[in-house]
């Protein structure tokens, strides 16, 4: 059974940090496309970063230095370091593990809120 538990997210002021951590289990977790997506309110997912098997990352232009994809594939984890967050980060965030085109799954999410 394939399971990835997301945490971290919270209430945070404006300008403030968090650490996302999304734990995967039931997957050969190395081999996997790792991904952070987020929806807000009355808005479609989007993808927000995504690093490779082979370490390789990129971002959404709404976040490009200020967030920061890693992993840790002895620890089947994907992180996600948001920094300077904005009002407009304020949405669900969700890990993506995928590999080819049909191996794709979700997590359940994690609320991050952004405000004073």
């Amino acid at each position: 059974q394939v399971q990835l538990v997301e945490s971290g997210g919270g209430l945070v002021q404006p300008g403030g940090s968090l650490r996302l951590s999304c734990a995967a289990s039931g997957i050969l977790f190395s081999i996997y496309t790792m991904g952070w997506y987020r929806q807000a309110p009355g808005k479609p997912r989007e993808l927000v970063a995504f690093i490779t098997s082979g370490g390789s990352t990129a971002y959404a232009d709404s976040v490009k230095g200020r967030f920061a994809i890693s992993r840790d594939n002895t620890k089947r984890t994907v992180y996600l370091q948001l920094n300077s967050l904005k009002p407009e980060d304020t949405a669900v965030y969700y890990c993506n593990a995928k590999n080819g085109n049909t191996l794709d799954y979700w997590g359940q999410g994690t609320q991050v809120t952004v405000s004073s």
